[in-house]
């Protein structure tokens, strides 16, 4: 099997990559790296290396608005214009934007990308009006730079300072993410234009994103983007006490809002992030960036057997055209499972089942169909008894003070109330979910056994 610094030497020599820095995170074993190639500085290309990350930076604008929610600070249904003063398109909602499904067009007004020369804050905000709705909200998914940009200024006006402070006090620091940076530190690689028809490598030009920083700026080393990838696979383990952002909110993140292509639903969107479907129930989550000069592509992976906890992935190259860096890193995390997949820990046995659910365990039918009741992990739990392994079941919660009646927590029905129905000797013999009446026989929809 091929090891994966096989893996990196093949993708910086097949995709003629002037210097190329990849790291491995996971729970069960040390951070792997590996860096191929020169970093076109005096400084030997290393673990220390920085290279432009283009817009995996959007996934930490993300964060920062999720947590903005959190805090009770706004409501992905708001407006825009409710937290922040702009001359069109205030109507259009932070979930919208967060998903690219507002319809706004993909940069700011003016030819960005020809003059290397983005908006100062107010310029972005006072031209915004001559930007375009390319698109009916909600219509499809359309990527929009302008979009995140506009969040990342919400969020810096909602905290009270500038994206990069709100950005380093609240992600950077708590995350011990200390490599990654707004400006380009001393130990920056150049990167480059590789000519298409001979190994000429043409330094391309840095430039500040300025007001648009939020959807691009950032610059970091491999080993700090796989422990973000880590995080956005596995918040827990990296963030036990939810002080960044609470697990299922992360959840919430990574639920697929819209497909990227209407034919090929293998990569989505969800709240700033997207979603890339690696096999059956196996999904990588994060993103990939590119600015002139560099591609970087970072990603979490979750599901699949083998899959370690906090399992993360970053590619950093410094070449802007090199598409094989964004393929390496899906091919890691694949490679990592199957070359060295997690340790397989020992069945124990658990807490015994309350008296008030033992009733409940067992066969139930609805519909027609038989579910299969039992208790595993402190929970009960429902599932289709053909159901594959690798299938999530449904989970349930009791409501405070109502062990009678359960919220469906994950899984299947998620959010519906599960209500139990006792005989005089507290035997449940009758459940209704979601209000489809649950027994123990089959019946017909009029009761009839």
């Amino acid at each position: 099997m091929t090891s994966p610094l096989r893996h990196v030497q093949a993708a910086q020599a097949d995709g003629r990559i002037p210097g190329l820095q990849v790291a491995l995170h996971r729970a069960d074993r040390p951070l792997w790296t590996a860096a191929v190639g020169t970093s076109g500085t005096d400084r030997p290309l290393d673990d220390d290396t920085r290279f432009r990350i283009g817009s995996v930076t959007k996934t930490l604008t993300a964060v920062l608005v999720l947590q903005a929610r959190d805090d009770g600070l706004l409501d992905l249904d708001d407006p825009l214009g409710r937290h922040l003063d702009v001359p069109a398109h205030g109507e259009l909602t932070v979930r919208r934007l967060l998903s690219h499904t507002s319809g706004l067009q993909r940069e700011p007004w003016g030819d960005v990308w020809d003059t290397l020369v983005t908006p100062e804050t107010d310029a972005l905000l006072a031209e915004l009006a001559r930007a375009e709705r390319v698109l009916p909200a909600g219509r499809r998914f359309h990527y929009s730079n302008l979009g995140l940009a506009l969040l990342g200024q919400a969020v810096a006006r909602l905290r009270g300072g500038t994206w990069a402070e709100v950005l380093h006090d609240r992600l950077l620091r708590p995350l011990h993410l200390h490599a990654t940076t707004v400006d380009p530190p001393a130990q920056a690689a150049v990167g480059y234009l590789v000519d298409a028809y001979s190994d000429t490598a043409r330094p391309e030009p840095r430039f500040d994103m300025r007001a648009v920083g939020p959807a691009a700026q950032l610059w970091s080393t491999a080993s700090d983007m796989a422990r973000w990838a880590a995080f956005l696979a596995d918040p827990a383990a990296l963030d036990p006490a939810g002080r960044v952002l609470a697990p299922a909110t992360l959840d919430e993140m990574r639920w697929p809002v819209t497909p990227s292509d209407e034919t090929v639903w293998t990569r989505a969107f969800g709240l700033g992030l997207i979603l890339f479907q690696a096999g059956p129930r196996i999904v990588h989550v994060g993103h990939d960036g590119a600015m002139p000069g560099f591609l970087a592509s970072v990603y979490g992976r979750r599901g699949g057997p083998g899959t370690p906890g906090a399992m993360g992935v970053a590619v950093l190259g410094s070449s802007g055209t090199a598409e094989v860096t964004n393929e390496l890193s899906h091919t890691l995390l694949t490679a990592a499972v199957e070359s060295d997949p997690a340790d397989i820990a020992p069945w124990r046995p658990g807490a015994p089942v309350p008296d008030a659910y033992r009733s409940v365990l067992g066969p139930w039918f609805a519909e027609g169909f038989q579910h299969v009741f039992s208790w595993h992990d402190g929970t009960l739990q429902a599932r289709f008894p053909e159901s594959p392994a690798d299938r999530p079941p449904a989970v349930f919660a009791p409501l405070p003070d109502r062990p009678d009646v359960l919220r469906t927590v994950s899984g299947r029905e998620t959010g519906e109330l599960l209500r139990l129905t006792r005989d005089a000797h507290g035997t449940v013999v009758r459940m209704h979910w979601a209000t489809y009446r649950f027994t123990r026989a089959q019946e017909t929809f009029d009761g009839v056994s």
